[in-house]
Formats: C-alpha cells, sequence, structure tokens
C-alpha cells in the first residue's frame, strides 16, 4: 500500500532520471559536436598554428579552451595520455574533463575544498575513468609530494595550473613532471608590460587578499619568463584572456612561437567585487586602479614594489 509521502518520493525520484537522461543527452550531443569541430580544427591546421584561438570551442571547459586543447593533443606528439590540474572545484568546468571522457586519458585533479572533491567522488565518471581526485590546498613546498605520492611522475600530457593565487610559484617549483602541454592562468588585469606576481605567502587566498577579487596570480610577462627559463615556448592565450599556453621547446613542431606583445589579450569579464561582496562591473584598465597600493613582487628585479 502506498502512501502519500511513497507516491510523492516516486515521483521526485523520476523527474530526477529523467532530467538525469537529460543531461547524458545533452552531454552527447556537445561530444558528438566537438568531435566535428576537432575534424575541422585538424582540416584547418595551417591556420590554428598560426593563431590557437580559431581552434577554440567549449565542451566541458568554462570559456572556450576544450577546443584548443584537443587540437595540441591531436597534432602534437605526445608520448603519454596523462593530465594534472588543480584549482577545479566540483570538475564539472573544467579544462580537462574533455580529454578525461573523449580521450580517455588518465588524470589527477586537486582542489582546496573537501567538498568539491566528494562532490567528484560521487559523480559517474569517477567510476568510469581513470582519475584520482584529491582534496589539497596547494602550495610550492607541497607541489611535488603531492603529485609524487598520487602516482605521477616524468613525462606528463598536459598540466594545468588554476588556483588564483601562486600560480608563478608553485609552476616554478614543479620538477617532478615534465609536461608538454602547460597552460597557465594569468592574471590580464596586471597589464602586459609588468613582470608581476603576488608575493608569495603559501596560504594566500584571493578574497582575503584583496576584496576587489583583482589581486591574484602573475601576469603574462612574469609567467613568459618564467617559461623559457623552463624550457618552454608561448603560443598564446585563449580569446577571453585569462589562460596562458606554452609548448616544452622539444615538442613544438609547426606552432608559431609568439611574443608577449603579439600574444596578450586583455580580458573583458568584469568580476571585481565592493567591500560588500557586491560585484562592481569595473572595465578594463580602470582593473588596476581598484588594486592601487598592493604589494607585487617584479620577477625580474626580484623585489617587491607597490602598484601605482
Amino acid at each position: 500500500m502506498f502512501t502519500k509521502n511513497n507516491i510523492v518520493a516516486r515521483k521526485f525520484n523520476t523527474i530526477i532520471d529523467e532530467l538525469n537522461s537529460l543531461r547524458e543527452d545533452a552531454n552527447s550531443q556537445k561530444l558528438l559536436q566537438a568531435a566535428i569541430l576537432s575534424q575541422l580544427n585538424i582540416a584547418n591546421t595551417h591556420h590554428v598554428l598560426n593563431n590557437i584561438q580559431l581552434a577554440e570551442f567549449k565542451v566541458f571547459s568554462q570559456w572556450k579552451d576544450d577546443g584548443i586543447i584537443q587540437f595540441l593533443v591531436d597534432y602534437l606528439d605526445l608520448e603519454s595520455n596523462t593530465f594534472i590540474e588543480f584549482g577545479v572545484q566540483n570538475y564539472t568546468e573544467s579544462n580537462t574533463r574533455f580529454l578525461l571522457v573523449n580521450n580517455n586519458w588518465t588524470g589527477l585533479i586537486m582542489d582546496g575544498t573537501e567538498s568539491n572533491i566528494k562532490d567528484v567522488h560521487e559523480q559517474e565518471i569517477y567510476w568510469k575513468y581513470n582519475l584520482t581526485a584529491v582534496t589539497a590546498f596547494i602550495t610550492a613546498e607541497n607541489i611535488n609530494e603531492l603529485i609524487s605520492q598520487h602516482g605521477f611522475s616524468g613525462e606528463l600530457g598536459l598540466l594545468h595550473i588554476d588556483i588564483d593565487g601562486n600560480d608563478y610559484w608553485v609552476w616554478k617549483a614543479i620538477s617532478v613532471v615534465s609536461p608538454v602541454i602547460v597552460i597557465v592562468e594569468y592574471n590580464s588585469v596586471f597589464g602586459d608590460k609588468n613582470p608581476w606576481t603576488v608575493p608569495y605567502q603559501a596560504n594566500f587566498y584571493r578574497t582575503d587578499a584583496h576584496y576587489s577579487n583583482l589581486y591574484f596570480g602573475s601576469s603574462l610577462m612574469s609567467l613568459c619568463d618564467l617559461a623559457k627559463e623552463k624550457g618552454y615556448t608561448f603560443i598564446g592565450c585563449n580569446s577571453n584572456g585569462n589562460n596562458a599556453y606554452f609548448i616544452r621547446e622539444d615538442k613544438i613542431k609547426g606552432l608559431k612561437p609568439l611574443s608577449l606583445e603579439e600574444g596578450y589579450v586583455l580580458s573583458q569579464f568584469r568580476e571585481s567585487r565592493d567591500a560588500a561582496g557586491q560585484l562592481t562591473y569595473i572595465n578594463g584598465t580602470d582593473r588596476l586602479m581598484e588594486i592601487h597600493g598592493m604589494e607585487v613582487f617584479n620577477t625580474r628585479k626580484n623585489e617587491i614594489e607597490t602598484i601605482r
């Protein structure tokens, strides 16, 4: 005999099942469209080699990085189908999920919030694919141990760094893996003429550092300098102006190396907030004014200076 509560529960579960089915259908359609776009990118290789933004499309990435990454994976001679990405939140919107699902790569993802990683463990992809998801607040001191203890070392297909803070310092510290493709978030608010990163603090947290959420990470100039030191070539940024792409020099093939001036993109998204946490929608270079007086580390002079 069914009670009213039983009937409501059954209806609710039916709705959930239908929503999950619709979501699966939508993802299948996106994957099919992405496969078609990937083939078009391959056919257009000559042009994409000179401008990686031409390959952009979005499946799981926040912006349109899935297309760029898929083109690079298809084009480059990769010996290892492995990736590491950190700063993934709950991984529903990330730059390596498409590689995991579409290419069946093996990966390690990390995020500092336990509930985010718990969510990943409960997702269907966690048993369907070879993914390791770890809760960790990443620092320059612990990154190599975190990578090693979860079974990754040596040759790596792709590394993506997006931790809204010590990105420069963490990439500088990484030595246990040698990725072919490196993607690092840069802070375009710092401009294209300043070799700046936030001074290293192991416990750096973007919102605590400055209420605007504009004070974080590294300028593209500092990342390009570091890339050169580590044996990488800068090949451009995504069109939204937040992710920079670097290829290990021995794997560059026909990709066009770009100067900082050629590849820099000023972001157009308006994520700044006021002291109460409300969006302020500040545009362009006015965003730098919002963080005047904050200290930055000049990576060419190796000294602290103040944003003026």
